[in-house]
């Protein structure tokens, strides 16, 4: 299956205080871990999605061949980011499905990225998620092309969110164990247990 990652990574920060994707984190800017991740999964086809802070952001990090979108409009929240990732991945038409990985999830790990590609190639649900066994999150999502115009009609902050709840039979649930916590505030990036293995760069 022809995959594209679409990393979302427009946020303004506002609850952070700065731009969080900067933030150090086990000596990486914090968005260079879920690049990292998707590198160690064998995903090599990645769109990332910036916002203001692109400048800043396309001059920090350690970049291999993913391609840097910016999304005009980050104020309209997630949803808006991720139209602008479809819209990239969907300028290849033999892309079959898309990978949405959250920027601020910067222990997301390779082996749930596989344990979520293997899943989509044994089923033929248009959306499939791991479920973490310690919080239920449901990151990352892989959605399949003929789903992406749902997922385009979507609005406000709360990304794919409200479609898993909508439409339960699209989806496939992938049982992984541990968590992924997001990082919204700095006491959430303090807050991340320095064991937690984290992907070193490639």
């Amino acid at each position: 299956m022809r995959v594209v990652a679409v990393v979302l990574a427009a946020g303004a920060g506002e609850r952070f205080g700065s731009a969080k994707q900067l933030a150090p984190l086990g000596g990486r800017p914090l968005l260079q871990h879920p690049l990292d991740a998707l590198a160690a999964a064998g995903v090599d086809d990645v769109v990332v999605v910036l916002g203001d802070e692109a400048p800043r952001i396309e001059a920090a990090l350690d970049w291999r061949a993913e391609r840097r979108r910016v999304n005009p409009r980050p104020q309209d929240g997630l949803a808006s980011s991720l139209r602008v990732g479809l819209d990239a991945a969907a300028e290849d038409p033999a892309v079959e499905a898309v990978l949405i990985v959250l920027g601020d999830q910067p222990t997301v790990r390779p082996d749930v990225m596989r344990a979520v590609l293997d899943a989509a190639a044994e089923t033929d649900r248009p959306i499939v998620r791991p479920r973490y066994a310690a919080d239920g999150a449901p990151n990352p999502v892989l959605v399949r092309r003929d789903a992406w115009a749902l997922a385009a009609g979507l609005d406000g902050d709360r990304g794919l969110g409200p479609l898993l709840a909508q439409r339960p039979e699209l989806v496939h649930d992938v049982p992984v164990d541990g968590t992924i916590p997001d990082v919204d505030t700095p006491a959430d990036l303090a807050a991340l247990d320095d064991s937690t293995p984290v992907e070193a760069p490639r």
